[in-house]
């Protein structure tokens, strides 16, 4: 494999030092350029590599088609990672269609309405929906024969091999998935007023404050409600106690519902816990129209709200070392087995501590990291392997789950009682 990673944040970081680790004797992952808009960090993350040949560093503009193009046929790139901000996904996914390249991503863009009308449909609240674009070349990609995987990080990504698993080899009918995303991460001392982004700012400002959606056939489909719908507290295991969760717009909800149907499914749904420090400077910033991406005048200059609020915030590769506490991310599968109803709760733990001591990178963005190398290991090895437009519950998810054990990315089952 020949890689070309775009957008060297925390999350690539992440991603390269587990590749890294996982071949160094450059079995599979012969070439690694990292690119980023800051050439600066690229090669950072690239002296990271500790003198390893294998990796490069460039500057790219992840929203400069061409550009990545001809980065891509210079370097005869034959895997785009793409690690960058959302609303950069579809021109790193074209480029890589355009040039024979294989492409993976962590999540996708999608565009709300101004007015969203809320209810069923999500067509009648977003103007592009999560993965739409994406699957909706899945033809022409099939066609050219390569491949593009979406959606392989934690959440999504871990998740949707849990629940792919969970459907073929623990239930004989899986009716529900609901991914729980969750965690007691705190940081002792800090101001009580603190407010921190534990992952890529664009990101979060994008799902939390989209319309969220979630699956339910009964009711028709898919359903929109406002930001922060549908909290409720569920009880995390090892350790992590009690957390109240919302829902937020996931691709999970979109995925799950085209490839584990066949299985039974017939709701999805994902939420997450959010410090309430969090949730009240979203709903400031939203209200005062600093989530925009519309250019504003000040003064002689025209500047984008959100990438003032982007370079304001509190990076997540800047925490890290004085947070406590982990990661726990999981999906609560129902359905039936040998005509009884049973439940199941699949979990990935991550140790912020630990993670911090053997990766140098906080649990956020390391977890999710780590997610996505192990996927990047399949498709290098050829194990995953399919022309078109895929998520991971498409895949047999046991080859996973074993690179999961195999490199000590712990994961549980839980019966639930």
């Amino acid at each position: 494999m020949r890689m070309m990673l775009v957008g060297a944040g925390a999350v690539g970081e992440s991603i390269v030092k587990v590749l890294k680790w996982r071949d160094p004797e450059r079995k599979w992952l012969e070439y690694v350029l990292i690119c980023d808009f800051d050439k600066g960090r690229a090669r950072d993350v690239m002296d990271m590599m500790e003198g390893d040949s294998r990796f490069a560093c460039e500057s790219v503009n992840a929203t400069d088609k061409e550009q990545m193009k001809r980065l891509i046929q210079e370097h005869r790139i034959d895997f785009v990672m793409d690690a960058a901000p959302p609303f950069a996904s579809n021109f790193i996914f074209d480029a890589a269609f355009e040039t024979g390249a294989n492409y993976g991503s962590m999540g996708t863009w999608s565009v709300p309405m101004e007015d969203p009308a809320y209810g069923l449909g999500i067509e009648n609240s977003y103007t592009e929906p999560m993965t739409k674009y994406n699957f909706d070349r899945h033809e022409q990609w099939k066609q050219k024969g390569n491949m593009a995987l979406i959606c392989m990080g934690i959440d999504p990504g871990v998740v949707n091999v849990f629940a792919k698993y969970a459907a073929t080899e623990l239930l004989d009918e899986m009716t529900e998935v609901h991914v729980k995303d969750g965690g007691n991460l705190q940081i002792p001392g800090a101001d009580p007023d603190a407010i921190s982004f534990g992952f890529n700012v664009w990101t979060v400002l994008d799902e939390v404050m989209n319309p969220n959606v979630e699956y339910d056939e009964e009711r028709g489909g898919f359903i929109v409600e406002k930001p922060f719908a549908g909290q409720e507290t569920f009880f995390m295991p090892d350790g992590v106690g009690e957390n109240t969760l919302v829902k937020v717009e996931h691709e999970e909800v979109v995925t799950m519902a085209r490839y584990l149907k066949s299985y039974g499914l017939k709701k999805a749904t994902f939420k997450i816990s959010l410090d309430e420090n969090l949730i009240t400077a979203l709903k400031v910033l939203d209200h005062l129209g600093l989530r925009s991406l519309k250019p504003v005048q000040v003064g002689d200059v025209q500047v984008v709200p959100r990438d003032v609020v982007a370079a304001c915030a509190p990076q997540p590769k800047d925490i890290g070392n004085e947070m406590t506490g982990k990661m726990l991310v999981g999906v609560h599968c129902i359905g039936i087995k040998d005509n009884k109803r049973k439940e199941y709760f699949i979990y990935q733990p991550f140790d912020n501590q630990e993670s911090m001591k053997r990766w140098h990178n906080q649990a956020v963005t390391a977890q999710t990291g780590f997610g996505a190398a192990i996927a990047i290991e399949l498709i290098g090895r050829g194990v995953w392997k399919e022309a078109g437009v895929y998520s991971p519950e498409y895949f047999d998810p046991k080859p996973y789950l074993k690179l999961m054990e195999e490199s000590g990315f712990e994961y549980k089952i839980m019966e639930m009682k």
